[in-house]
């Protein structure tokens, strides 16, 4: 059952894994993972195929099930060594036959067999050990939690039994005398488990012997609020009695010594009378269990010349007093003399900041100072020299929430060393020399879903999970977002998180939903926007009509109007403040909650300048995308715009790289653009700019975008009345039905495009539009109109001296001959465009005539001319090439290099094929590359493959009415069949597809074998 590489091992106690020796085995899809999931867990016993479609699939199983659940077999045993022999089919159904050393469930139940057996032998200390090992083995739920229903229930099962053998261990180190040791690791399973009364009672237990006793005592008020609010039920006998157990201090709870260490008692806290005004440690502290953890570290770093500082910046709303009041909470044991907590009010609505005499007289008074009789200095310099006096030789921590300076920082700076200051701030106090400065942004998506449900519960949020998701999105991950809306949510026990998140989606109405009592999302932000300079604040409310998620410092030079280092300077100040954030360097961006804020500041005073601004921004964007396409689409026909050139710095788009990088960071942002120019009149920048964009759009496969775009323009040229821009947005359109398979709808974009270039004596669209005509009617299978037209085209381009569009004609030309069966005219015609693409340096066009190439001389019985074809075109394949023209390649390469008798390397190229295609083809290269490979399987005797293969093609094929691609799957159907021994259903397709043939005028001995 070893292949070549060491033996097998199937783990499946987590994310499913198979391995062979040390490499990790690519299993496939969803299904293939699923079937085999499910034949692991019930390893030795035959399951049905009936039973593993319903794992799949549950309650809404496709007609295909069955099929596919074979084929996902079938796939298996070719990727797993030996899979024959593991994957073993046994009457209606499969069977898996794997060792006890192959599975890690097996393992599992090997090793729970072990402690058992200890413990009835008496001896609990081999038992650990057992027990240990077995939850080592442990790695998450099934598939990581991506299961159906069935899967589902197997997952809880086996959580059950691993909880219940981790109850068993916490009980066993608890009798060896343990306690200390275990508290973090039952702390753990409590937070996932909270209702679980056994693991409850054993924290309890371990905290109260480790001399914790009122934490001790709070676990158990905790657990029992909860039963309470969750099942409306009181804690159960056991865990009552320890409860009173712990309250009496029951010597029976004492732990029996270690039989390594003899036991010690506690050392006696001592008595500590000094000034404590932290506030309140939030019950429902949620996340931030990193940037704490960073923080407690630069707290405790031992530092002998000078106090402490740890400071802490982020945006408004973040949470950064929370996390400091939790900290400080953590440390208030190591500072004996006092913990003392001052807000400067920085940022508090509807309050001037603190002073600094009026601080400094805060705190020496909450020292007891001054003393009966005495009286504070009057000036800041004497109550600072007061205030360090009075702490010199003391270990004090000091919180100072809110700071909007280092001035009055350093004023209130210990001069001990053996003292600890908290700063929080929302912009990076820099002046604030030898700070360690931690820096928070959102909480993670995660952390949000555990803060929600801490707060409203866990019955409710688990009553609309998709609703508490989105309600965490819409607050964009800001804990004083969460914490309104949950707290309204609360206070609103009719609402329902649905309810909520409704009013939250209108983008108007969002920042008053985000509002309770003193505590506003609106307001926050405003103090912080209230603190900026006349200049930033313009700059600011400028910004935010950019409508991409990032800007980068040259598109904001272009909407501030100004230079490129004195909007970046404008931009880092923002950062300072937090009113942008910085994905990556050179990048900047708004949180959605800020963006929300800023329109709220746009209005008719600010129409004429916004109006400008949008002006520039379009201007740049349309000088900058002309740019980039000279570099990268250099055979393009140039066409004016009508629109004068911006005079803003474009960033580097000189070489091909960098302007391939540049598009694909701007695509997003781009998109959104050209719809904010159609919304806001600039039609002709809307059609200049889409015009720009689909050509990048196109060559990276982004299709149904490519479609939405071209749409757009159409509607914006009409509007215009400029045929010109017409024709050319028409003509984009119809490349993009071709390429979604639309291509009935393309016939009439491509005709209304070619008569509006007739009007206009534009030979080049009129050729381009003829050239797409034939592409059209060669896939619709009416070979002889669509030669016309690309004849005609072809001679055109070439008087016009076209030649990136001759060769893409001349593509379309070879593929139409390829179809058609005339096989020497596709290659002729194949090479004619390899020949025009590396002349324009087009790595992308030589590609596909190179794959065309291949494809003619397989039809020509050339095989080794063909595998020498591909070797050359797969060298162009990366990254960088459309990822459809690169599967093909590889599916022709598969298909060749079986008929040169190398089946390992033709497995290899079918199935990186197939896994790209899925990744995201078009209709028509898909449908083409499954009945490629199909002939391969068929070839192989791989028929129930083979089968499924075709099926899916003919199911693409026929949804876009691909006709030569049709009846190609419909022949592979019916061979496959007969081999399976269904003749009748062979015959109905081979019939079908002599139909197509007949009608498309393919004579038998040119079709593809």
């Amino acid at each position: 059952m070893a292949g070549g590489g060491g033996p097998l091992r199937f783990n499946l106690l987590g994310a499913l894994e198979v391995w062979e020796g040390g490499t990790k085995l690519r299993l496939g899809g969803a299904i293939q993972e699923r079937v085999l999931l499910m034949l692991l867990l019930e390893s030795g016993t035959m399951l049905p195929v009936s039973r593993l479609v319903e794992a799949v699939w549950d309650e809404d199983p496709p007609a295909t099930a069955p099929h596919q659940v074979r084929k996902a077999v079938a796939d298996l045993r070719r990727r797993i060594p030996g899979g024959s022999e593991t994957l073993v089919t046994e009457g209606p159904g499969y069977r898996v036959v794997v060792t006890e050393t192959q599975l890690d469930l097996a393992e599992f139940d090997a090793r729970l067999r072990t402690a058992k057996e200890a413990l009835a032998a008496g001896n609990p200390a081999r038992a650990v050990d057992a027990l240990q090992a077995t939850l080592a083995l442990w790695r998450g739920p099934l598939l990581s939690g991506e299961s159906t229903p069935v899967i589902e229930r197997a997952s809880v099962m086996l959580e059950e039994r691993r909880l219940a053998a981790a109850e068993q261990l916490f009980d066993l180190r608890l009798g060896l005398g343990e306690s200390a040791e275990l508290v973090v690791d039952l702390r753990q399973l409590v937070h996932q488990n909270p209702l679980r009364e056994t693991l409850r009672g054993q924290l309890m237990l371990a905290l109260y012997r480790s001399g914790r006793q009122a934490a001790a005592l709070e676990e158990y008020a905790e657990v029992r609020r909860l039963l309470g609010e969750e099942l409306g039920i009181d804690p159960g006998p056991e865990l009552t009695r320890l409860h009173e157990g712990i309250l009496r201090e029951s010597p029976e709870l004492a732990a029996a010594p270690k039989s390594w260490e003899a036991p010690s008692p506690l050392p006696a806290a001592p008595e500590v009378k000094a000034p404590s005004t932290l506030p309140h440690d939030l019950a429902d502290f949620t996340g931030r269990d990193r940037e704490l953890q960073e923080l407690l570290g630069y707290a405790r770093h031992e530092d002998d010349r000078a106090t402490r500082i740890v400071a802490i910046d982020g945006m408004g709303g973040s949470g950064k007093t929370t996390l400091a009041v939790r900290a400080a909470h953590r440390l208030a044991g190591a500072y004996p003399d006092g913990q003392i907590h001052i807000d400067l009010r920085g940022y508090t609505p509807g309050e001037q900041p603190v002073t600094t005499g009026a601080a400094l007289a805060s705190l020496l008074r909450t020292m007891g100072v001054p003393g009966p009789g005495q009286q504070l200095p009057e000036d800041d310099a004497g109550r600072a020299a007061l205030w360090r006096a009075t702490l010199r030789g003391k270990r004090v921590l000091l919180l100072v929430d809110n700071a909007t300076e280092a001035g009055t920082i350093l004023h209130l700076l210990p001069a001990s060393p053996d003292c600890l200051l908290l700063v929080t701030s929302r912009a990076r106090l820099v002046d604030l020399d030898g700070a360690d400065w931690i820096s928070i942004g959102l909480m993670s998506p995660e952390e949000s879903a555990t803060l929600i449900e801490d707060i409203l519960g866990g019955q409710r949020v688990s009553a609309e999970p998709e609703a508490a998701a989105e309600l965490a999105r819409l607050c964009g991950y800001l804990p004083l977002a969460l914490r309104i809306a949950t707290a309204r949510l609360r206070n609103r026990p009719r609402w329902t998180l649905a309810y909520l998140v409704e009013r939250l989606r209108d983008e108007t109405r969002r920042l008053d939903e985000l509002s309770l009592g003193e505590r506003s999302i609106a307001a926050t932000l405003r103090l912080s926007y209230q603190a900026l300079d006349k200049d930033s604040r313009t700059a600011f409310r400028t910004l935010a009509l950019h409508p991409g998620g990032d800007i980068d410092v040259y598109s904001a030079a272009a909407l501030l109007g100004m230079d490129v280092r004195i909007a970046e300077d404008t931009l880092e100040r923002l950062l300072d403040v937090h009113l942008v954030l910085q994905p990556e360097i050179g990048l900047y961006t708004m949180h959605d909650l800020v963006r929300s804020f800023v329109r709220s500041l746009r209005g008719e005073p600010t129409a004429q300048d916004d109006g400008a601004a949008v002006e520039r921004l379009l201007d740049y964007y349309l000088t900058a995308t002309e740019a980039a396409c000279e570099v990268l689409f250099p055979g393009r026909r140039r066409r004016p715009t009508g629109i004068p050139p911006s005079t803003a710095e474009l960033p580097d788009l000189t070489h091909e790289k960098l302007a391939q990088v540049w598009f694909s960071r701007e695509h997003p942002g781009l998109l959104s653009l050209v719809t904010l120019a159609e919304r806001s009149g600039h039609d002709r920048h809307a059609v200049c700019l889409a015009r720009n964009l689909v050509f990048h759009l196109n060559a990276r496969g982004h299709l149904q975008e490519f479609a939405q775009l071209c749409r757009l323009a159409v509607t914006a040229a009409r509007r215009l009345g400029d045929l010109d821009l017409l024709g050319v947005s028409l003509s984009n359109l119809g490349v993009a039905c071709w390429k979604l398979g639309r291509y009935e709808e393309g016939v009439k974009v491509a005709e209304e495009g070619r008569d509006v270039a007739a009007r206009l004596g534009d030979r080049h669209t009129q050729a381009h539009t003829e050239s797409t005509l034939g592409l059209y009617k060669s896939l619709l299978g009416r070979f002889p109109e669509a030669l016309v037209h690309l004849q005609w085209a072809i001679t055109c381009e070439r008087e016009l001296d076209s030649p990136r569009a001759e060769a893409e004609s001349l593509t379309a030309l070879s593929a139409l001959y390829e179809q058609w069966g005339k096989y020497p005219e596709a290659a002729e015609a194949a090479r004619r465009a390899m020949r025009l693409a590396e002349q324009l340096g087009r790595q992308g066009g030589k590609l596909v005539a190179l794959t065309d190439l291949a494809l003619a001389q397989t039809g020509l019985g050339d095989y080794a001319e063909a595998d020498e074809t591909l070797a050359l075109a797969r060298q162009l394949c990366d990254e960088s090439m459309d990822q459809g023209h690169v599967a093909m390649t590889l599916a022709l390469s598969a298909d060749i290099a079986q008929r040169l008798d190398r089946p390992n390397e033709s497995s290899g190229f079918a199935d990186r094929a197939l896994a790209l295609a899925r990744a995201g083809s078009s209709p028509l290269r898909q449908a083409k590359l499954e009945n490629v490979i199909g002939r391969v399987l068929r070839r192989k005797q791989e028929y129930a493959s083979a089968l499924a293969l075709h099926s899916s093609a003919h199911e693409l094929a026929s949804s876009v009415g691909h006709r030569v691609e049709e009846a190609y799957a419909l022949a592979g159907l019916a061979g496959a069949a007969a081999a399976l021994g269904d003749e009748a259903w062979a015959a109905e397709h081979a019939a079908q597809a002599e139909e197509l043939f007949s009608a498309m005028g393919i004579p038998p001995n040119a079709r593809r074998t």
